[in-house]
Parts: C-alpha cells; sequence; structure tokens
C-alpha cells in the first residue's frame, strides 16, 4: 500500500454526500475495519488497477 511503505501518516480532509459516508462507515464495520483502513485499501486499489498517466 502507498501510505504502509513509510510507515507515517498523515491526515487530510475531503467532502462526500451524506449517503456515501454512511455507507463507507457501515461497510468498515460489517468488515471489522476502521475506516481509515478501509479508504487506504480502496484508494491503493484504485491507484494500482488504473494506467500509470502521467508518470
Amino acid at each position: 500500500m502507498l501510505a504502509s511503505d513509510s510507515g507515517s501518516k498523515v491526515q487530510f480532509n475531503i467532502y462526500l454526500p451524506p449517503t456515501l459516508v454512511r455507507r463507507i462507515k457501515h461497510r468498515a464495520i460489517d468488515e471489522g475495519s476502521s475506516l481509515s483502513a478501509l479508504v487506504e485499501r480502496v484508494l491503493a486499489d484504485y491507484l494500482n488497477a488504473a494506467p500509470e498517466a502521467g508518470r
């Protein structure tokens, strides 16, 4: 994973629709994961699957 490579983490704020936030929080609970861990995994999976554009 990208953020875990260095062992450190940073916080950033994003704005999402309330219904999406509710759904992702419930998914994290259902998976026994923290919200941060779930979002980190989803973003890393997305970037790993995306073509290497602009790199």
